[in-house]
């Protein structure tokens, strides 16, 4: 179909450029143009023999950003807090310009919220707070944006806060988070939702989307995940002045970020609702958790990193 309207995908090698481009390419409405910085690399080739068009481009090189977007009728655009910190406000605003400048019709940006603005500085988290002075610049220029805020990624369970073992054959894992709920999703699914906006631009311009598969007080994560790993797991809370001390990198950011979940978020099931109306095969945590146990590792695992 050559008269298809085409589609660039910021980080379309990553977790959240990936699945947008996938899920785009899978329901073959429009054509795809994904941006990575390694064109060369093996989800890059998969990308390519999927259908998409790949060019290489960086958010910091504003001149690739304009070529990658000549032509283009829509652009998914996501920053990378973990790997760029501070420089992720300039990524976002090269990108949110140069959307600007090329006149594109629909732009979707990955945002979430200003959680220092929200607490009165109480509770500064630089991995929300940027994208959310992002979103804030974006729609001051483009009034026309959509927005998505994404959940806490199913995948964190895997990687980052895993449960461990407690040395009496059972395992645990811990935060701030108290027993508010927490919102999640899998990374795979986010694309369905984009794709869904994409579909139907009037109805969301000027709209921010919550992308959300689950909503479940932490205890119930580990009762699900008693069930299916097959092992006893408790989910701990850790106060934010503990878990802040721990001193990997970003500790304070999370442990903030988790005390804004539990204390101004109550719980997310707008968002979950209308995800699941959006992308109907949205993925529950006992879904996905179901698919992936094999990929748990049920010894003592090394001290947590920040989240990608």
């Amino acid at each position: 179909m050559t008269n298809q309207k085409t589609i660039l995908v910021i980080g379309a090698t990553g977790a959240q450029g990936g699945s947008v481009a996938r899920h785009l390419l899978k329901r073959g409405v429009f054509r795809v143009r994904a941006l990575t910085r390694k064109p060369d690399s093996a989800k890059a080739a998969a990308l390519r023999q999927a259908g998409a068009e790949v060019v290489r481009g960086e958010l910091d090189d504003p001149h690739s950003l304009a070529a990658a977007l000549m032509g283009c009728y829509g652009a998914f655009g996501v920053t990378n807090y973990w790997e760029h910190f501070e420089k992720e406000y300039q990524h976002g605003k090269n990108l949110i310009d140069a959307v600007k400048a090329s006149g594109v019709e629909h732009f979707v940006f990955s945002s979430l919220p200003h959680a220092a603005r929200i607490t009165g500085g109480a509770l500064p988290v630089p991995h929300f707070d940027l994208k959310a002075e992002l979103e804030a610049y974006a729609r001051s220029i483009l009034p026309g944006a959509a927005f998505i805020h994404v959940a806490f990624y199913y995948e964190n369970f895997l990687t980052f806060f895993p449960p461990r073992d407690q040395g009496d054959g059972t395992l645990a894992f811990g935060f701030p988070q108290g027993e508010t709920p927490l919102a999640a999703v899998a990374a795979v699914d986010i694309g369905g939702v984009v794709a869904a906006i994409f579909n139907r631009p009037e109805r969301f311009r000027g709209r921010t989307v919550g992308v959300v598969g689950d909503d479940l007080p932490p205890k119930d994560y580990a009762e699900i995940m008693t069930r299916v790993l097959g092992r006893k797991v408790a989910y701990h809370y850790i106060p934010r002045e503990v878990f802040a001390s721990f001193g990997f990198p970003g500790a304070e950011d999370l442990a903030n970020m988790f005390e804004f979940n539990r204390l101004h978020i109550p719980n997310r099931q707008a968002d979950l609702a209308e995800s699941r109306f959006l992308y109907p095969e949205m993925q529950r945590f006992e879904t996905w958790l179901e698919t992936h146990r094999g990929e748990f590792r049920l010894e003592p695992a090394t001290a947590a990193a920040a989240p990608a």
